[in-house]
Parts: structure tokens; C-alpha cells; sequence
């Protein structure tokens, strides 16, 4: 699949500040459910692991060893080369101008006026999921993009140190981790936003900064580099994967939120099954993976 490994250990520290003790106990019982060696740490400890971290401001942390880094260009690459040699091809620079149903095939009409007929529709269009929706003459089932912003930087007073894990406040209003020498940072944002090329708010990247400076030792020179995705999300912030009812060959994968890629291989294998018309893989099913949950039409009865 890769010749390179495709996670590396991490872990997370999720910190709070003190007087947020019982809502810290109250998520490592919850984390602990489903997370072997979840723990609390308390100030000393959490300092001894990210000396960076304002000692007046940290009363401790949540600490999830479970959390890894992937390489995603290595998982990406991968998929699109088992995808290649199984004989799909990749169609670059072809956005739909138009779908429509005939007969039993979809025809799919591509801006440079190229036409693909095919059986079944996967909507796997991220944030223009719905406007994929609205070409097929169905109405949207409500997905909600999300921006979040991005940015990578080198503290000018502090070293990095490669093993420092991810850390995350408890109320997740910020996030960073080391990153090849410097840091990744965001204010993990969720703002509402039209699907489009999203680009970084100097609104955000100042609202970053400054919870980097209250919670940190970190100074910000300089941003070296900053970007901004959508995340979108089903209005229940629960994927959706399976055949639209309302029309027969089109099918749903999307809202994955912020865990696409974390989530790809289960959610490439369900669709695949619903799709084919297969039974579940085992280890899917052995799970706890009901595609009725997925399914488009619970959304349909609330709209």
C-alpha cells in the first residue's frame, strides 16, 4: 500500500484550566470507555511534558495516548493507487455541469461538454454535496461547511521539541502540535461558509495567536505558512452513506466533518457494499457498523 509507515506514535493532552477539574474527571471517564490508558495528569506532570505550557493557567490534563499522526499524502497516494490498478480512473479539471437520470443510467455532463453514462451516482462531492443534489433535481439534505484555519509558524524564544504531543483545550477552542521543527496551530474554528476555496480570516489567525500567547510561552514572529478547509458536516453531524430514496442510482458519502481521512478505508468499504449491494465486511458489522444509521432518509423524515 506504501512504502512508507502510515501513522507514528503522538498522543494528546487535552488541558484545562483550574476550576475545570470535575468537567476534566468527567471526560477521561468518558474518553476511558473507549480508550485503553486514558489518565489525568496533574500540573506538574503536564509541565514536565510541554514545558511551554503557562504554569498559572494549566491546572492539568486529560492525557489520550491512543492519538497518532498520519501520513496523509502516503494514505492518499496509496488508495489512489490500489484504485488505479482495480481500473478506475481519475478524472482531473472535470466539474459536473449537469446529471439527470434516463432509462437506467445516470448520463453526468462535464463542463468541457464530455458526457459519462453510468448505473450509479456516489455524491462524494465534499462541501458541494447539496449543489451536486440540486443538479440531480433533489432537494438538499442540509449539509453545513465549515471553515478551519491553519497555521504553521517557528517561536522565535522556544525550542521545539518533536516529541511534544498534540494539545487540545478541554473546551477546544484551540490546538497545536510540533511540526518538522516548528508548530501547527488552529483555533478550532467552525464558521459557516458557502462551498467554495476557502481562504484563511485574519480574524482567525489573530484569535489563534492570541490564545497561543495566554495558554503558552510561544511568541509569533512570523506565520510561515496558512491555509483554510471546509469541514462539512449532515445537520446531525453524523456521516451519511447510501442510496437516496428518492431517486434510484444516487447515492450519498459525505459528511465526514473533520475526519476524512481518519475515516476513509470504513467509509470507502460501506459505501462499496451499499453501493454493490453486498453484505457489510465482518469486521465492520463486528463493529457495531449498522449502514442504517448512515442512511440518507433519516434526514429526509425530519426535513
Amino acid at each position: 500500500f506504501a512504502d512508507t509507515p502510515l501513522i507514528s506514535e503522538r498522543g494528546a493532552l487535552h488541558v484545562f484550566a483550574p476550576g475545570d477539574e470535575a468537567r476534566a474527571r468527567k471526560i477521561a471517564e468518558d474518553f476511558g470507555r473507549d480508550i485503553a490508558g486514558v489518565r489525568l495528569l496533574g500540573r506538574n506532570e503536564l509541565l514536565d511534558r510541554v514545558p511551554v505550557l503557562r504554569p498559572e493557567r494549566v491546572a492539568g490534563a486529560v492525557s489520550d495516548p491512543e492519538c497518532r499522526d498520519m501520513d496523509v499524502a502516503a494514505i492518499h497516494q496509496g488508495f489512489l493507487r490500489r484504485a488505479r490498478a482495480a481500473g478506475a480512473r481519475l478524472l482531473t479539471d472535470a466539474r459536473v455541469s449537469w446529471l439527470a437520470r434516463s432509462g437506467d443510467r445516470w448520463r453526468i455532463r462535464l463542463a468541457d461538454g464530455r458526457e459519462i453514462a453510468a448505473r450509479a451516482v456516489v455524491n462524494a462531492a465534499g462541501a458541494w454535496v447539496d449543489e451536486v443534489a440540486r443538479m440531480a433535481e433533489l432537494a438538499p439534505l442540509g449539509f453545513q461547511p465549515l471553515r478551519r484555519t491553519i497555521i504553521v509558524f517557528r517561536p522565535a524564544h522556544a525550542t521545539v521539541d518533536s516529541g511534544w504531543p498534540l494539545v487540545i483545550d478541554i473546551d477546544e477552542s484551540f490546538y497545536f502540535k510540533p511540526e518538522t521543527g516548528r508548530i501547527l496551530a488552529s483555533p478550532a474554528d467552525e464558521t459557516p461558509s458557502p462551498p467554495c476555496d476557502a481562504q484563511p480570516d485574519v480574524i482567525d489567525i489573530a484569535t489563534i495567536v492570541d490564545r497561543l500567547e495566554r495558554w503558552t510561552v510561544f511568541d509569533v514572529p512570523r506565520i510561515e505558512n496558512r491555509w483554510a478547509g471546509l469541514r462539512t458536516f449532515a445537520p446531525d453531524r453524523v456521516p451519511v452513506v447510501g442510496e437516496d430514496p428518492r431517486s434510484a442510482g444516487f447515492f450519498w458519502c459525505a459528511g465526514q466533518g473533520g475526519y476524512g481521512i481518519q475515516t476513509a478505508p470504513a467509509m470507502g468499504r460501506l459505501t462499496a457494499a451499499v453501493v454493490l449491494g453486498r453484505d457489510l465486511p465482518s469486521d465492520l458489522s463486528a463493529a457495531g457498523v449498522d449502514p442504517a444509521r448512515y442512511a440518507p432518509a433519516r434526514l429526509l423524515k425530519k426535513g
